[in-house]
């Protein structure tokens, strides 16, 4: 084996599609998300996640087709830069490796409340208790990930496999018994796109956004994955198949089992919410558990979709070289791991400063739907770019190489503009200040080439 490269070859497809699914975590984002969602637009959450996740199978074909071209571990930053040049494929790396820095603090914080809730329930709701806790969950999964993309990918199919399956147990309890009479009277109004105006869309969507994001883990690893062609790429669609039946159902069964009141009250316990009230303990304390590792496992993939990105964007020279550097045994990019464990760390510490647990995942779950939204929509804008002159009369191919990718960033650049002006100081300070700051890092490397 290369000291110098990335393990090839070291996943397949059914683990492509197990780092896709941990990296929505379904059990996490449920759990951070579901109460910022309905609080955002009520009962019409199931049709924000459901129209959202149609067009995110835009960004995940526009994924596939531009990985077909190049397999690249910076994925985005790398089909972008192929397309439209430097700069805007260093904003479109540049914005994942803020949105991943910035949800070291959302990421790690559910793992620590879960933990806490087992151990400490009366420290659930005190900022410094539970950055102290999320920052030794932060600690061990870096190690983890720093010690190789088998030991992570081991990790995450144990995980995985326990989160999904005590989320469909969750998941069809709430539909079938939802705690006796409906909390909120089942409507297919819920999935109606007419029942949106063109802001409560946006509003639901940029958090409908964080929900889906992280499946695209799988086309970062494409270079440790064999058929590095093709197999990231479908796994990402099948794993996008699973996550938005599972998002769907639970925020259904949410509305079915508790009232508006509940849901705002559980904050980022809302899975152990829905569980308790239709299991007697212990068996609802297997809600916080899933959570736990889903929490641990997508910590671990965002790690790992940062270190990727940086390893390529420092490979290319667009970051400092030290970044591409691979650790001559475990062959992962040690330093780019260091680096992010240093910054989630520093979040953590300055998050303890929040005066509640619930602003500080709402400021950052805003703060990454906008950023995800960039660097997804310029993918979809370079899948279409690439892929313009597809003949119109193959219908199946221009409508998936093409009109689709290109409808999903019409989409994200709608989101993206209509959500800026809801967003709060701290939000836009770390949505639009983070990427902003991306301009120092690219004039000192141009500078210094």
């Amino acid at each position: 084996m290369d000291p110098a490269r990335l393990r090839s070859e070291a996943l397949d497809i059914r683990e492509s599609v197990v780092m896709g699914v941990a990296g929505t975590a379904p059990a996490f984002s449920a759990a951070a998300a579901t109460a910022t969602l309905i609080g955002a637009v009520g009962t019409r959450a199931p049709g924000s996640l459901l129209d959202c996740g149609l067009i995110m199978f835009g960004v995940a074909l526009a994924y596939m087709y531009l990985n077909r071209v190049n397999p690249n571990a910076g994925a985005s930053y790398a089909w972008v830069r192929d397309e439209f040049g430097p700069v805007p494929g260093f904003l479109a790396g540049w914005a994942l490796l803020v949105a991943s820095a910035v949800f070291m603090v959302s990421g790690s914080i559910p793992a620590a409340t879960a933990t806490l809730m087992l151990v400490s329930p009366a420290s659930v709701n005190e900022p410094a208790r539970v950055a102290l806790v999320a920052g030794a969950w932060f600690v061990i999964v870096s190690l983890v990930a720093m010690k190789g993309i088998k030991v992570a990918s081991y990790t995450q199919v144990i995980m995985t496999g326990i989160e999904v399956v005590t989320l469909c147990v969750v998941v069809v309890a709430a539909l079938v018994w939802h705690g006796g009479a409906a909390a909120h009277p089942f409507s297919w109004r819920w999935f109606s796109p007419e029942a949106f105006t063109p802001r409560s869309f946006a509003n639901g969507a940029v958090t409908a956004l964080f929900f889906f994001w992280g499946w695209d883990v799988t086309l970062n690893l494409t270079e440790e994955t064999r058929d590095a062609v093709r197999a990231p790429g479908r796994g990402a669609l099948i794993a996008m198949a699973i996550v938005l039946f599972l998002f769907v159902s639970f925020v259904t069964g949410t509305l079915l089992s508790l009232t508006d009141g509940e849901i705002q009250k559980s904050g980022t316990n809302v899975v152990f919410a829905v569980a308790e009230k239709l299991f007697p303990k212990p068996w609802s304390y297997m809600a916080i558990l899933a959570v736990m590792l889903s929490t641990i496992g997508t910590l671990e993939t965002s790690i790992l979709q940062f270190t990727r990105t940086m390893y390529a964007q420092g490979r290319d020279r667009m970051l400092h070289p030290r970044y591409a550097a691979i650790h001559g045994r475990w062959q992962t990019p040690w330093i780019a791991t260091l680096l992010i464990l240093f910054i989630g760390l520093s979040l953590l510490a300055l998050s303890s400063n929040f005066s509640t647990v619930d602003q500080i995942i709402r400021d950052s779950v805003n703060a990454i739907g906008f950023q995800v939204a960039l660097y997804y929509g310029l993918a979809c804008a370079a899948c279409a770019w690439r892929y313009r002159r597809s003949s119109p009369r193959n219908v199946a191919s221009f409508a998936l190489q093409f009109v689709w990718p290109i409808l999903s960033m019409g989409f994200l650049v709608f989101v993206a503009l209509y959500s800026i002006p809801t967003f709060d100081a701290t939000t836009i300070a770390v949505g639009l200040g983070g990427i902003a700051a991306g301009g120092v890092p690219l004039l000192v490397n141009r500078l210094r080439q």
